[in-house]
Parts: C-alpha cells; structure tokens; sequence
C-alpha cells in the first residue's frame, strides 16, 4: 500500500467519522492531528466554527527531542486538557481524526482523561 493510498484511506475514515461527530458548545470536539514531526490538538466549537483551546508540540514547553511518540502526544493530551480548564470547558466529543485509537492517540486520549476532561 502505497502513501497516496493510506492518505487518500485515513481521509475517507476521517469524513466517515466527522458525519457523525460534531462539537456544540456544551460539548465541543476535541481533534487530534499527528505529522511525522509534531502532535496537535484542538477544541472546535462547530456551530460557531471558533478553536476554543488548543495545545501542540511546537510550543517549546510542551515539545520535545525526537518524532511524535507517545511521550509527546501525553505531553499534548494533558495541556489541551489544561487550556480546556482554562476556558471553563469540562466535556467533550473525542474526534481521533481517522487515526485507529491505540498508540499515540489513546495516550493523548488517556493524559486528557487524567487531567480533568470527559469524553
């Protein structure tokens, strides 16, 4: 399997998921992103199509040496979940975006989960 086609495969997964995901403002989306470099995440209010917080490993006191690993994605989960508290935010829809949920995405999920959020 080629790149283009894993591309073109998480793409229909991530559109797949995002038909029946949606973030309101009581409860707003929590997506997930990974480069080969970095980790991303946000908090999106949909209906309003506003970023609310958000937390990546280019901010120099969350990145880290190395690729986007498990440490770094931990790293992520619990500042997105710090930045959430900061806007008063306690609830949200996890959107893995089209990522299979193991690995780094369940160590993002599971650092947000420890460090206040439900989802």
């Amino acid at each position: 399997m080629s790149v283009y086609d894993r591309k073109r495969v998480r793409a229909r997964v991530r559109c797949r998921i995002r038909k029946k995901i949606t973030g309101t403002a009581e409860r707003p989306r929590l997506a997930v992103h990974f480069s080969n470099k970095n980790v991303y995440a946000q908090i999106i209010d949909d209906g309003s199509g506003k970023t609310l917080a958000s937390a990546s490993t280019l901010v120099k006191s969350i990145g880290g040496k190395g690729k986007a690993g498990k440490e770094a994605a931990a790293r992520v989960g619990s500042a997105v979940a710090e930045a959430a508290r900061g806007a008063k935010i306690k609830k949200v829809v996890f959107d893995r975006g089209g990522f299979q949920f193991h690995g780094k995405v369940k160590a993002l999920a599971d650092a947000a989960r420890e460090a206040g959020l439900q989802f």
